[in-house]
């Protein structure tokens, strides 16, 4: 997968465990995903949370015939953080034919949770 030119690259977002119906990822807390009050930036969360979301369905499809986009996704932001390292742990909840839902959680190096995330992905087809 070619990350270079992506949001992914732009953020510092690295998958790091990737099962079926599973992922973790990282993504640092820095000038790039920081607030101007120094905060990390809620929109940096939701796309480190849709990223894990559409990573893992990603590998629940079919590859040949099929692909996945982001339909709606929510966030709560629960504990601010100001630098460091996040670590998002997404699981797929439901996975049918044109849609799946994941849930996301967004920790810190304590295992705090930063923010809580529900992403429906949808599946489809190739053209």
């Amino acid at each position: 997968m070619d990350l270079e030119n992506t949001l992914l690259n732009s953020l510092g977002i690295e998958v790091t465990k990737l099962e079926k119906g599973y992922v973790t990822a990282t993504m640092p807390v820095d000038n790039r995903t920081r607030q101007p009050a120094g905060l990390l930036h809620g929109g940096a969360s939701v796309a480190l949370a849709e990223t894990v979301a559409s990573v893992g369905a990603y590998e629940l499809v079919d590859k040949k015939n099929e692909m996945v986009v982001g339909l709606e996704i929510n966030a709560n932001h629960i504990r601010g953080k100001r630098d460091g390292l996040v670590t998002a742990v997404g699981t797929v909840l439901h996975k049918g034919r044109t849609t799946m839902v994941w849930d996301v959680k967004i920790m810190d190096e304590e295992n705090k949770l930063i923010c809580v995330s529900r992403c429906t992905i949808a599946i489809i087809k190739k053209k």
